[in-house]
């Protein structure tokens, strides 16, 4: 099997020589760019397997790159992992709502980059050798076990009943795992755009589904400022 091919978008030579010394042991093959119109000019050619993406970038920046990868029908499904300055929630949301999968805030350590990096290489491995994930009918993680066609949850061999939007949050989080969803992001996913739902309601919807899964329900990770994350680690 050929390595894996990460490209990192990021303009700081620093940051650039860390992560070749810290990726070495990986096994990746690294390609190093300092702008979003190089990393653009590298997809094209579908050079990658995962993205690093730093927000701050000279010329178009991280939300700009991000935004136009997505509009890539060729590049929707490659894993995107944002990088950000510490307190910028604001873009943190910014770049979920334009499908980044995953974020790391500066300074960050290479071993969770790596760590991410490896979570979503799993997810675009999965999705290659399955199909796309919408069309997978059950899952497993941990003690629960979620079979979309029979419409129905166990937890430890157990069903558990839950309400219509609470199994769809589930199907969301079990489908997608690792990945952090914005609760705007969520909604979208389980009702469509421009539902009238507000943040709230996920809020008390999320807290529900969480009683329900008992010590299960910590898998569901708050990202403060952000949304939540199905944790599988």
């Amino acid at each position: 099997m050929s390595a894996e091919r990460i490209l990192i978008i990021e303009d700081d030579p620093e940051i650039q020589e860390m992560l070749k010394f810290a990726f070495v042991r990986e096994g990746w093959q690294l390609t190093m760019v300092s702008t979003g119109e190089e990393g653009l000019k590298k997809l094209q050619s579908r050079e990658a397997d995962c993205v690093i993406l730093d927000i701050m970038l000279p010329g178009m920046d991280g939300l700009k790159t991000l935004k136009r990868i997505r509009e890539n029908k060729n590049l929707q499904n490659l894993p995107v992992i944002l990088c950000t300055a510490r307190g910028e929630e604001a873009d943190i949301v910014a770049g979920l709502e334009l499908g980044a999968d995953d974020y790391v805030v500066k300074p960050y350590s290479p071993r969770v980059l790596a760590a991410r990096i490896r979570a979503g290489l799993r997810r675009k491995e999965a999705a290659s050798s399955q199909g796309e994930t919408a069309q997978k009918k059950f899952f497993q993680h941990g003690k629960i076990i979620l079979d979309i066609d029979r419409h129905t949850v166990l937890l430890e061999e157990k069903p558990l009943d839950l309400f219509p939007t609470e199994f769809a949050l589930l199907v969301q989080f079990m489908s997608n795992p690792d990945i952090v969803f914005s609760r705007q992001r969520l909604i979208t996913a389980i009702r469509g755009n421009d539902y009238p739902v507000t943040d709230r309601s996920i809020d008390v919807q999320i807290m529900g589904l969480r009683k329900k899964l008992g010590d299960s329900g910590d898998m569901i990770e708050t990202i403060r400022g952000i949304g939540y994350r199905f944790r599988t680690e």
